[in-house]
């Protein structure tokens, strides 16, 4: 077990507690749609001023993004976006109510933040996909008693269940997407002069092929589909899968098993390479030559 407690980890930068640190992150993000996909889409509590209520109180955004704002306004108080691995998705926080801890010096100092990107996705791609099963049997449902047409799909009411949760995705996908910065920071610092050349001629392509793993990527995928079809089953009191009339495993699930396959695959691979480049097209800022010189003849 990897630990995230970066005052008593001995070595934040490590790659070995780096992937620990990832894939622990898979199992909290598999889960947590597990938990989503029990509720329709409810597209409603996406829809900026969508909501009176809100709207009343002088806030426009989205049910989503006022459950966002209220809920980092108290983390940030308790001054959770004051450790070097968690990224905000609202702006004008308040401070925090202690004095910062003194977090040892990890990362190069940056203002990379994938968060827009990582909420958009997630309300226009992961929702509709992840929610299908729950939004048909909803439909079903209303049709039984005689609702059909729009009427019938997208919006069971549970406004609270569903966008607590997605804070919960979101924040979750967002340490994993960030954390691409550690990977790109352990492997400069382990060869700073493979970097240096690309960084200065701004070459991402480059950049992205000194940090590009195929093989670790094949196997990240092939565990996370294991992981994903193992958590989404059913099972019987004795601990063994529940099975069929016929004594088949029940293998429908709870999670479009696929889809969180492709969430990896198509989105957070994808988008933590553009982190990782984007950390290191700033890492040579605010240096000198000389620094730069210095750290071409540097490796730990």
């Amino acid at each position: 077990m990897q630990s995230q407690n970066f005052m008593v980890v001995e070595d934040p930068l490590s790659l070995d507690r780096i992937r620990g640190v990832l894939t622990r992150l898979e199992d909290t993000i598999i889960f947590s749609l597990i938990e989503r996909a029990q509720f329709a889409h409810n597209a409603r509590i996406y829809q900026r001023g969508a909501f009176p209520e809100l709207n009343a109180l002088g806030f426009q955004g989205s049910w989503l993004e006022w459950f966002l704002k209220e809920i980092e306004t108290f983390h940030a108080k308790a001054r959770r976006y004051t450790s070097p691995d968690e990224y905000p998705f609202s702006s004008d926080l308040p401070d925090p109510v202690l004095a910062p801890l003194k977090f040892p010096e990890i990362l190069y100092p940056n203002s990379v933040n994938a968060n827009p990107s990582i909420l958009s996705f997630y309300i226009r791609t992961i929702v509709p996909r992840i929610t299908r099963r729950a939004t048909m049997a909803l439909a079903a449902s209303k049709r039984a008693n005689g609702i059909t047409g729009d009427e019938e799909y997208e919006d069971d009411g549970n406004y609270g269940s569903a966008a607590t949760i997605d804070v919960e995705v979101l924040q979750s996908i967002s340490k994993r997407v960030h954390y691409g910065k550690f990977v790109s920071e352990s492997k400069f610092q382990d060869n700073p002069a493979a970097f240096i050349h690309h960084i200065q001629n701004r070459n991402r392509a480059a950049l992205e092929g000194l940090i590009t793993k195929p093989e670790v990527e094949r196997k990240l995928l092939q565990r996370l589909e294991k992981k994903a079809a193992t958590y989404a089953q059913d099972f019987a009191p004795d601990g063994e899968f529940k099975r069929d009339a016929n004594g088949n495993v029940d293998v429908t699930g709870k999670i479009d098993v696929d889809g969180v396959v492709e969430l990896y695959e198509s989105f957070i691979i994808p988008l933590t390479k553009e982190v990782e480049v984007d950390y290191l097209l700033n890492r040579l800022s605010g240096l000198s030559q000389e620094d730069i010189e210095k750290l071409k003849h540097t490796a730990t």
